[in-house]
């Protein structure tokens, strides 16, 4: 039995990662029906059931910060989960824009967590290809692909690799764990503030750029 997760029904061998358990929600109801909660232990809440199309579909929060993401693909590896997409959210370069979806071609470990798995400082990881390249198709117009850097501690107003459109906690650790662990892993995620000007969405903007994400990482996994 996982040391962190106790799930309460079966999950599905397809699932999407998010950080916060409160959009973990938001994506079940907006991706599933009939979803049923799989996980609540640690506050990590976790959701399982089918899309409309009738494919098997899990949601499960991961946490803030690379390493408990980590920890909990690890537990979701052993429960047999065996394609993940993240989606989170990043402080965009001052070239991004604000609510612009952002496919990962690779992240850049810019802290101590993702050495935990195999990077070191400013090495890349990659995400699975073809999956990511589903990911690409389905997001479309509403984004565009590009490399992050993953820091142990919220961006703010760090000075950002010039290769990078945006910074996040958890993209290079949950690749470079996929890895070690066979989980076929690709990331979305949403330019939620732009360093230049403290520019940040709303709630309501917010949410809404969530669904849209949550719906281009469900439609990957069937395509």
């Amino acid at each position: 039995m996982p040391l962190r997760l106790r799930p309460t029904t079966p999950l599905a061998a397809d699932a999407i990662l998010v950080g916060d358990p409160g959009r973990a929600l938001l994506l079940a109801q907006e991706l599933l029906e009939q979803p049923k909660m799989s996980n609540h232990a640690r506050g990590l809440w976790g959701y399982s059931g089918q899309t409309p199309a009738g494919d098997p579909l899990t949601i499960q929060a991961t946490g803030i910060g690379g390493p408990s993401a980590a920890l909990v693909l690890g537990d979701l590896a052993e429960l047999g989960v065996r394609r993940a997409i993240r989606v989170g959210s990043c402080t965009g370069a001052p070239r991004a824009r604000l609510g612009e979806l952002l496919v990962v071609i690779e992240a850049l470990a810019e802290g101590g967590s993702a050495a935990a798995h195999g990077l070191d400082p400013g090495e890349a990881a990659r995400p699975d290809p073809d999956l990511t390249g589903r990911l690409e198709e389905a997001v479309g117009d509403e984004g565009r692909v590009g490399a992050v850097a993953s820091f142990d501690a919220h961006p703010g107003a760090e000075a950002l690799p010039t290769v990078v459109i945006g910074a996040d906690m958890q993209t290079a650790p949950l690749l470079s764990r996929a890895q070690g662990l066979g989980v076929r892993l690709a990331a979305v995620l949403i330019v939620a503030e732009v360093q230049t000007g403290a520019q940040a969405l709303d709630k309501e903007e917010l949410e809404s750029r969530e669904q849209c994400a949550g719906q281009a990482a469900r439609d990957a996994f069937s395509t």
